[in-house]
């Protein structure tokens, strides 16, 4: 069952890549007492998750702030030393987004938003979302219907719902 508007984030523990290399970060730390927006994408470098879903949160970036919102944390079923090259690649880590990985797809799993789609090689990979989180409660979800597409969890329709 997938996770719905007002139930708590699982205490999960992801990684991201710290001055030392690889560290976890416990989720709770991030969200507990806080307003932020949380997208996922199947994949580092490809093609949708590359070309329109990252820019649109780097685009929105500072209107997100100003209408309150704490951080933006992108998560994905990669290692983190791929999403380390991935957010240089994009500008996503110098436009302030934290790319965090769930490498084991331990949170996917725990939230109901994971997929295979073997033909294209992505193996228990996130299905694309994005939502609002306040102090770990979910109060907006927007989950795309096919993983190809990035219309309502893109930061444009997400940031039209504050």
């Amino acid at each position: 069952m997938s996770i719905s508007v007002n139930d708590r984030l699982p205490s999960v523990n992801l990684v991201r890549m710290g001055a030392s290399g690889p560290e976890q970060v416990a989720l709770d730390s991030l969200v507990q007492g806080r307003k932020v927006v949380i997208f996922a994408v199947p994949g580092a470098f490809t093609p949708t998750c590359h070309s329109a879903h990252v820019p649109s949160f780097i685009r929105t970036y500072s209107a997100f702030t100003e209408k309150g919102i704490d951080d933006i944390i992108c998560i994905s079923v990669n290692d983190p030393f791929v999403l380390k090259a991935w957010g240089e690649a994009t500008g996503a880590t110098g436009a302030g987004i934290h790319l965090l990985s769930d490498a084991d797809g331990s949170f996917t799993k725990a939230i109901g938003m994971d997929f295979t789609a073997a033909a294209a090689g992505l193996i228990g990979r996130s299905k694309r979302y994005a939502m609002i989180v306040e102090d770990g409660v979910v109060r907006v979800l927007n989950q795309e219907e096919s993983p190809g597409t990035c219309e309502i969890s893109g930061g444009e329709a997400l940031l039209a719902t504050l």
